[in-house]
């Protein structure tokens, strides 16, 4: 008898997409629908909280995203216009559950209870991003596009083999990316292990239509959720401008990898309003109507619409968020000035987990070097130049 051939993975919320073009809980203009593959029940706090998360969120962003322009950052990358698809994924983690971001991912590190002021420290120069990843199950940014998906497959792997899969107290990992990052080798090596080893991955796409200035059918030529059939795991194409709608396909894709059912794939279909970066400028790749026809689809504006419409939250709730976000602008500001400079020397602080030989060779060659400048500076004061008798080097 020969084998049945094996069934193509069923896309997740396939009545929803095939409507719609996405799974969608919660319009433009905040009106609640219901969906046949998802569906979730809040409570009015619950609604409010994820009213909070994206105004928060999106004025950090906009805090780091001047302090860049007046040169206390080197860089920023803006989050501006992906709130939801960052807050409802975010929210969809259970403490236990591992998180691997991108550079971008600033709303997510919010739902993990990383401090905003370190999120800044990488961007301000005074270290590498070197911050405990199990103190909030959130790893470090990662800044070569895509390396993140072989670091959370690897990872998965991992706790599928320590045997934390499985049960109430499962465990599963996230990987963000952006549309570009589907275009990288390391990404598909990803999806290719994840598959072959039914990794408890999920792989989190924020498509928001430009991989730097290059527009998404510049890169592909079906959907990006249709390609996970291709690597033998199902996928799914969400509202990512609605925090409820990325909130539940986020939560049921986690659940099923936490119970061992395998990797699946989420693209959450979005726009990225501002620049790629505080170096890039976006008006040479798209017109001004684009913007402004995303605008409307604004995902903070349609939760304010729909909290109204359902007299879930009144104008003081609204005013207290907004002081709420004052606050928080001021604390990063003066958190970001206060950051102290690095020493020279802490480059070497974090290379091994342990001692290493060679590098402590490499240390002290470096102190030496370095102490060279600081002797030098003692006479640098009587230092003349050639020719200009009395003046200061």
């Amino acid at each position: 008898m020969s084998e049945s051939a094996p069934e193509t993975p069923r896309p997740l919320g396939a009545a929803a997409v095939a409507e719609r073009g996405f799974v969608q809980l919660l319009t433009p203009e905040g009106e609640r629908v219901h969906d046949t593959d998802y569906d979730i029940d809040l409570t009015d706090a619950e609604y409010r909280a994820f009213y909070r998360d994206l105004v928060l969120v999106r004025r950090i962003d906009a805090e780091a995203t001047a302090l860049q322009r007046q040169g206390q950052l080197g860089l920023w990358a803006s989050l501006l216009g992906q709130e939801a698809a960052q807050i409802g994924s975010g929210r969809a983690l259970r403490p236990q559950d591992m998180a691997f971001p991108t550079y971008r991912e600033h709303g997510v590190a919010w739902c993990r209870g990383v401090d905003p002021i370190s999120a800044l420290r990488m961007f301000r120069g005074v270290d590498l991003g070197a911050a405990d990843p199990h103190e909030h199950n959130f790893a470090m940014y990662t800044i070569v596009i895509g390396a993140q998906c072989l670091h959370a497959t690897g990872y998965a792997m991992g706790i599928q083999k320590d045997g934390r899969v499985g049960g109430a107290d499962g465990e599963a990992v996230i990987a963000y990316l952006g549309d570009g990052a589907t275009s990288q080798g390391d990404v598909n090596e990803a999806f290719v292990w994840a598959a072959a080893f039914t990794a408890p991955v999920v792989f989190f796409c924020q498509n928001n239509q430009y991989a730097i200035s290059a527009p998404t059918d510049r890169q592909t030529r079906v959907p990006l959720y249709l390609r996970a059939a291709g690597f033998g795991f199902p996928g799914v194409r969400v509202d990512g401008n609605d925090v409820l709608a990325t909130y539940a396909v986020t939560r049921r894709a986690l659940d099923d990898a936490r119970h061992g059912q395998g990797p699946s794939f989420i693209e959450a279909y979005t726009y990225r309003m501002g620049a790629h970066t505080t170096s890039d400028d976006p008006t040479r790749y798209r017109i001004a109507a684009e913007l402004e026809e995303w605008r409307l689809r604004d995902p903070i504006e349609r939760l304010r619409s729909f909290l109204v419409r359902q007299e879930v939250a009144d104008q003081d709730f609204f005013d207290e968020v907004a002081a709420d976000a004052d606050e928080l602008a001021a604390r990063v500001r003066s958190g970001c000035l206060a950051l102290p400079d690095p020493r020279p020397d802490q480059l070497f602080d974090h290379v091994y987990a342990g001692e290493h030989s060679a590098l402590q060779q490499q240390h002290a060659e470096f102190r030496q070097y370095q102490s060279e400048f600081l002797a030098s500076d003692t006479t640098i004061g009587a230092s003349t130049v050639p020719g200009r008798e009395g003046s200061r080097r």
